[in-house]
């Protein structure tokens, strides 16, 4: 069979909102089938797949799915606390994988599953999904075409109220599944400041409790200062419990202009006197319309068939937990902390 026709059968693991993104990306792409479907709760996982019209088996174990020779492919939609198991048991049943951020609770499990992933030689894509945003490729493209040279200072900003009303908070909340702000979230905005501004060398953090008689295991609230490879600085927080509509804040300082968001002051506009503003999508939802699951898998796809690697693929989206296990190491100790770890 032609590897560009070759069609690829899908599980998945976990029956939970994030599931009901990847089976519908999987419906839309025309090389993937959805073949099953495995979550702790088995009338859960079977309801998940009637909610989106796919008929599929369903599995009694994950051990189970991974020995089904019709999978290829398999979409890690669990809690973090369990991708470290299930990814390395993917990893030695030859299974491609769509993993779920954050990658793991701790940087042990993460070099783990490196190893694990990289042995196999199977391809992987961390769901940094923020990356196909409509706004972050147009950033991209801009900084590309040095429409504001070389970088000298960064930050970027998750203020989203994650609380009794939101999906995961029985879960995020708790130091078990949740660990602090970072891993329960705020990871989307160190991802983002690696993507435009490259590795980070050095952090400073601190973190701050919520609201009184907060119910969170940690300090849901975070900042921390950066040091760039490049000799650029920085500032990523992630903030949790507060009263505030989601917001997802970037500013990239540079030589020769500034990205505010959407809005851009340049060399390239003899004669601008201020910021122009132009129409985008914006990563300003905590919930569906700023999340392109359907454009990473679609990529994730692609990459199989040509061989090459998902722009967030394990070895890559490792990175970006690499620094947030360092701001968090930094809040508790008080100290900066150096990268690599």
């Amino acid at each position: 069979m032609d590897k560009v026709k070759k069609r690829f059968g899908v599980g998945i693991a976990g029956a939970g909102w994030v599931s009901g993104e990847h089976i519908k990306a999987y419906i839309n792409n025309p090389y993937t089938d959805i073949v099953g479907i495995y979550s702790r709760t088995a009338q859960t996982a079977k309801e998940k797949l009637e909610e989106h019209g796919v008929s599929g088996k369903g599995y009694g174990s994950y051990e189970e799915m991974m020995k089904d020779p019709q999978i290829d492919i398999v979409s890690i939609c669990t809690p973090p606390d369990v991708h470290c198991e299930q990814v390395i048991k993917g990893a030695e049943a030859g299974k491609h994988m769509v993993i779920e951020k954050p990658l793991a609770m701790n940087y042990g499990d993460v070099c783990k599953m490196k190893e694990a992933v990289q042995k196999a030689g199977v391809t992987t894509v961390v769901s940094f999904v923020l990356r196909w945003n409509p706004m972050f490729e147009t950033t991209k493209k801009l900084l590309e075409d040095d429409t504001v040279g070389k970088l000298m200072y960064l930050e970027c900003d998750y203020w989203h109220w994650i609380g009794p009303h939101y999906g995961q908070y029985k879960w995020s909340s708790t130091k078990e599944k949740g660990g602090d702000s970072l891993m329960s979230a705020g990871c989307h905005a160190v991802d983002a400041l690696r993507w435009f501004g490259g590795e980070i060398t050095e952090v400073f953090g601190y973190s701050a409790p919520g609201f009184d008689n907060s119910d969170y295991e940690f300090d849901p609230n975070l900042v921390a200062v950066l040091k760039f490879e490049n000799g650029a600085i920085g500032k990523v927080s992630s903030v949790l419990e507060c009263k505030t509509p989601y917001i997802f804040n970037l500013h990239l300082v540079g030589q020769k202009g500034t990205i505010l968001n959407n809005k851009v002051y340049s060399h390239k506009y003899p004669g601008q006197q201020g910021y122009f503003e132009y129409p985008v999508i914006l990563p300003d939802s905590g919930d569906v319309t700023h999340h392109p699951f359907a454009d990473e898998i679609n990529h994730f796809i692609d990459c199989i068939h040509q061989g090459t690697q998902p722009i967030t693929n394990l070895d890559d989206a490792a990175k970006t937990m690499e620094v947030c296990f360092a701001i968090s190491e930094s809040a508790k100790t008080g100290k900066p902390v150096q990268l690599p770890l």
